[in-house]
């Protein structure tokens, strides 16, 4: 009986603090941030001129950010003559509002970059000039706001903040970059600062930040400047740096983690690397590296032990032995781009404006199907989206939504 009142006991807790802070429904590359979704049961081949698209809209205005999709709208941001706007829709297609937020982005390569995170009655994104904005999720009503760099100090970069912000519980982190706070942590039902890593100060570098179990030590992963970094995630005590310097001090690729490992990689030829954490993880060794695969915005995934992903001054799509860093093969098949996963099967989308779905295959780059997304506008840059049997593909102005269930 003492077994049973201990257990309903930490059923009612956990029942409580989802209630006060909210499963986050949506964020930057799904559920973990990894590129992999959940979805079962999708087609495992596409027609030549696609699957079924649904609907589609064009007038989001300049951007590159994914949109958010939970289980009844859809949420993305898009600018017009440099004013950054929170557009909602349903399920269905239908424009339930647009909200102006501010001034966005209006330097090389226009328009808006964060991808919106939202748990429950809110909505969280970050501007191209680093402000964190909070909004009501059914009304679109700013809630509060936050400017990084009067805050926290420190100077924008050279393309704009990008980081899609990470919400951990009554918690939203975000990386402003200043003097004495590269890192910092919100209440994010208030926006007041919690903490802020005094021991770390490296500019932001585009990356969407990660939290990781190791060994029941939560760790914060995230790139800056010129480092891969960890913090521990509840306090913000600066634990580790591990250099890795790129051109132009582009880092976008958030880490990746599994069983102690970390990976990261970026463009421009620096390719990836893979560090061993401690068991505390409060210290890292290096085990491999591989320049080949040096995706600069496109991410990778990680599948059966093995790494696949495109280049970007090599421009091959590319496989890793996780354990060795050995590349099994590339192919110039399609061009250069990102990548997710669901359902055993990649989903690449590269900057010709191929949409394609490949078999993971570490002999290979195993195309089943492709087709051209011919709708929108400027780069095929932002990731797709997969939820509820439906492919999200944003390019520039326009969503596109294609049917991908069996």
């Amino acid at each position: 009986m003492r077994q049973k009142k201990m257990f309903n006991t930490l059923i009612i807790q956990c029942l409580f603090v989802a209630f006060v802070y909210g499963a986050v429904d949506s964020q930057w590359r799904g559920p973990d941030r990894n590129g992999k979704y959940s979805e079962k049961n999708l087609l495992k081949s596409w027609p030549a001129d696609g699957p079924e698209l649904l609907w589609d809209f064009e007038g989001l205005g300049d951007g590159y950010s994914s949109v958010a999709v939970t289980d009844n709208k859809i949420y993305v941001t898009g600018a017009e003559k440099g004013n950054g706007s929170l557009f909602a829709f349903d399920l269905a297609g239908t424009l339930l509002w647009k909200k102006p937020y501010g001034p966005e982005w209006t330097l090389s390569y226009p328009g808006s970059r964060s991808a919106p995170t939202v748990v429950g009655k809110h909505v969280y994104l970050v501007s191209g000039f680093g402000i964190i904005y909070c909004f009501d999720s059914n009304t679109g009503n700013k809630i509060w706001s936050v400017d990084y760099f009067k805050t926290f100090g420190g100077k924008n970069i050279e393309w704009g903040v990008a980081e899609s912000p990470l919400v951990d519980g009554d918690r939203v982190i975000i990386t402003p970059g200043g003097p004495n706070a590269g890192i910092a942590a919100l209440d994010r039902l208030t926006g007041k600062v919690v903490w802020k890593s005094k021991g770390f100060s490296e500019p932001s570098a585009y990356c969407s930040p990660i939290i990781v179990n190791h060994n029941n030590n939560r760790l914060l992963l995230t790139m800056a400047y010129k480092s891969i970094v960890c913090l521990n995630a509840d306090t913000g005590e600066y634990y580790w740096s591990h250099t890795h310097l790129t051109e132009y001090n582009i880092n976008p690729n958030s880490p990746y983690y599994k069983n102690g490992f970390v990976y990261c990689t970026s463009g421009y030829g620096t390719g990836g690397v893979m560090l061993q954490l401690s068991n505390d993880g409060k210290s890292v060794k290096e085990i491999w590296t591989n320049t080949l695969q040096d995706s600069k915005i496109g991410a990778f995934i990680e599948h059966d032990g093995f790494i696949y992903g495109s280049g970007d001054k090599y421009r091959d799509w590319t496989c890793l032995n996780w354990k060795t860093g050995e590349s099994t093969y590339k192919s110039r098949e399609l061009g250069k781009g990102n990548v997710i996963f669901a359902d055993g099967l990649l989903y690449c989308y590269s900057e010709k404006g191929e949409m394609a779905l490949v078999k993971p295959d570490p002999e290979k780059l195993n195309v089943i199907s492709v087709f051209r997304i011919r709708k929108g506008t400027s780069q095929h840059w932002a990731h797709p989206v997969i939820h509820d049997g439906r492919l999200y593909v944003r390019h520039g102005d326009a969503l596109m939504v294609y049917s991908i269930s069996q």
